[in-house]
């Protein structure tokens, strides 16, 4: 019988084809790798053949950490942590230009992923992370301005991160086989930022509440925001009849600036 824990969302990736995909993304050869949620270790084991510097394993299932501790032994280039990643400081754990890999559950996917986001120092010691997500909520990573994907997700994405979609993955390439598609995504640091934010919880509290009342004018929000929208003034162009999906990233940026000022 196969283990499948439902409650940690768990989806096995069994697909050697993908799996291979996944890891030729980026160069392993001496690098160090974090891996979020390693599973049974198919993806650990694959990323091990191109020879990495070292590999930090998080696992919060307490068998599966138990059964790769037992796998891997006698090799001393991997830590294994029995650790919920959304109670966890990885930031401390990582080492300089660490490489992150993850084939998410989807019920915390987008939580890992703002955990990371919100990351004390940057430019962060991580140079690139790779995770899977369900389709749909790539979708809203990567949305556009101007379309219906566009919203929170994208904003406080694009602020720290720079996106590339790389392909689909059909639920066949998994057991027990979701009911939706997966995407992979790939990510790079911004080492700079033009629109500088003193705290980003800031950002991540400011679109929370305009996209709150999605479809309702900015003004009514921003009043919760400001006790003066005489403030307001100060930023060009802003139309307070707008919905919040008019804005741009940068129309974000610059009201959390202003709320910091503030």
């Amino acid at each position: 019988m196969k283990y499948v824990k439902k409650s940690l969302g768990q989806n096995f990736l069994i697909d050697l084809n993908i799996i291979k995909k996944i890891t030729n993304i980026t160069e392993i050869f001496d690098r160090n790798i974090l891996e979020i949620g390693p599973g049974k270790g198919a993806l650990t084991d694959q990323i091990l053949k191109n020879n990495p510097k070292s590999l930090t394993l998080v696992e919060k299932d307490n068998f599966l950490f138990n059964k790769l501790k037992f796998k891997y032994l006698n090799n001393k280039k991997i830590k294994i942590y029995n650790k919920d990643i959304l109670k966890f400081n990885i930031e401390d754990k990582l080492k300089k230009n660490t490489i992150i890999f993850g084939n998410l559950p989807y019920n915390i996917s987008s939580q890992i992923l703002v955990k990371i986001i919100k990351f004390k120092k940057w430019p962060p010691k991580f140079s690139r992370i790779i995770f899977m997500f369900q389709k749909e909520m790539a979708d809203r990573i990567i949305g556009k301005f101007g379309t219906s994907k566009y919203g929170r997700s994208t904003i406080l994405t694009n602020y720290r991160l720079k996106t590339l979609k790389r392909f689909n993955i059909p639920p066949y390439c998994f057991f027990p086989k979701p009911k939706v598609n997966s995407t992979v995504l790939d990510f790079t640091p911004h080492n700079y930022t033009l629109n500088k934010i003193k705290n980003i919880n800031n950002l991540e509290k400011i679109t929370n509440i305009l996209f709150s009342g999605k479809r309702k004018m900015i003004n009514k929000s921003l009043k919760k925001i400001f006790k003066d929208l005489k403030n307001i003034n100060l930023i060009n162009d802003l139309n307070l009849k707008s919905r919040p999906s008019d804005l741009k990233p940068e129309k974000y940026y610059e009201i959390t600036r202003l709320f910091e000022k503030n």
